[in-house]
């Protein structure tokens, strides 16, 4: 199938040719001629699957049908971080840019002045996190009666960010008759509990289930001691790889001790996190698209969201206790069919996350042994249920710990979903 075929106006067909779109990925291949045609949407998809546009350019062509022209808001798209938000602000701007519609992207950590005098102006398309959004409401200057269509992104990161209850806010506030489009990675029980709550007879489309990895995606594991990684990372950067990398950290600290680390060794480098001011990370961001910037190092969070085209390497220098992370990490390249890498570095304290992985994604990691830090020496630490250490070591430094044991995720990172359909039975 091609685009062609999903008889898409015009407009539409052109902006996203400019694009380089030609054939539409599974997930926007089962999801737009069923969005176009008014019907609630239930979508199991990781990132890089294309979802935004599975929903994004249906929304375009539906209110593009709408000839009564207004100030109300006729579709909200709530995202979870504000990366993520204006990605897909972006990626609208793009396909409707041949439309007279409006759209708008509203998040928390910057003044809200400007998209406060946007959103007077009026505004057809809102994308929004879900704190800036309840301000906005509660201040009277967002109105969502006239809403015409509901997009809930990332569900299952809503949970682990701990946004659930400021979602069910928003949903209240919501006229019932209404098209709701509800995508999700994974589905827990209240994350299923909450689709079945607004979803009217939905479609129900399950795509790459979040415990496989894309096949374009050559994945290796680099095992190493916790003191070498820094200087296996300039190595590998300095000798091995001359393009552009993602460097995911579990820490905040420890991405600016990676960033600092590289820009001593001439590597441009630059680290974006919970701490960085907004301006600063979307700045960041920027740079390492435009190519300004070789090494982008990040935490979680702040990447969920990042969408470069084209990009070929991602390094894990830490894996996360979540095994689920570790394939929405790689994702971050081998997107949309394109080839890419990810390399995993591996230390003693690592190694229980790497079984665990392997397990989750159903194949083991190829080693690469030929490197100048290479160690077959790496003794796994006893662990409790919660993947602490066990006991006390005295022999070296452990800062690995304490970065295990803080800030647990919202939902009890311990318990993995059993590999089979988030559809439940009814």
């Amino acid at each position: 199938m091609n685009f062609t075929d999903l008889n898409l106006i015009e407009p539409i067909a052109k902006a996203i040719q400019e694009q380089g779109y030609t054939t539409p990925t599974p997930i926007q291949e089962r999801s737009i001629p069923d969005i176009l045609n008014g019907r609630d949407f239930l979508g199991c998809a990781q990132t890089g699957t294309g979802k935004t546009a599975a929903f994004a350019i249906p929304i375009l062509q539906n209110l593009s049908k709408n000839k009564v022209q207004n100030k109300h808001i006729k579709a909200l798209i709530l995202t979870p971080t504000r990366e993520l938000a204006i990605q897909i602000e972006e990626n609208i701007k793009a396909y409707g840019k041949y439309l007279p519609l409006k759209e708008l992207v509203v998040f928390g950590g910057v003044k809200q002045g400007s998209q406060e005098t946007a959103l007077r102006r009026g505004v057809d398309i809102l994308v929004a996190t879900p704190g800036r959004l309840l301000d906005f409401i509660a201040q009277g200057i967002v109105s969502l009666k006239n809403l015409e269509i509901f997009v809930l992104d990332e569900a299952d990161r809503m949970l682990d960010m701990g946004f659930v209850h400021d979602v069910k806010r928003i949903i209240k506030l919501l006229p019932q008759r209404r098209q709701t489009l509800f995508f999700s990675a994974t589905m827990p029980s209240e994350i299923q509990k909450l689709a079945d709550s607004i979803l009217n007879n939905p479609v129900k489309v399950e795509v790459t289930p979040v415990s496989s990895t894309a096949e374009t995606i050559k994945q290796s594991v680099y095992f190493v001691e916790k003191d070498d990684k820094l200087d296996l990372l300039t190595h590998i950067l300095q000798n091995d790889i001359s393009d552009s990398v993602l460097v995911f950290s579990r820490t905040k600290h420890g991405a600016d001790k990676i960033a600092r680390k590289l820009q001593a060794s001439k590597i441009s480098t630059e680290a974006i996190h919970g701490n960085k001011s907004q301006n600063a990370r979307q700045n960041a961001l920027n740079n390492f698209k435009s190519g300004k910037t070789r090494v982008l190092v990040a935490t979680d969070i702040a990447a969920r969201g990042i969408d470069i085209d084209e990009l070929k390497y991602v390094v894990n220098f830490e894996l996360s206790d979540v095994s689920e992370t570790y394939v929405h990490r790689i994702g971050r390249t081998g997107r949309a069919g394109a080839e890419g890498s990810s390399i995993s570095f591996v230390d003693g304290l690592d190694l229980l996350n790497l079984k665990n992985t392997e397990k989750l994604i159903g194949m083991k990691i190829p080693i690469v042994k030929d490197h100048p830090f290479h160690t077959d020496n790496l003794v796994a630490q006893k662990r409790d249920s919660n993947n602490k250490p066990a006991g006390a070591r005295t022999d070296r430094p452990r800062a690995s710990q304490t970065a295990n044991t803080k800030k647990k995720p919202a939902v009890d990172a311990g318990k993995k979903p059993k590999n089979k359909s988030f559809f439940r039975k009814k």
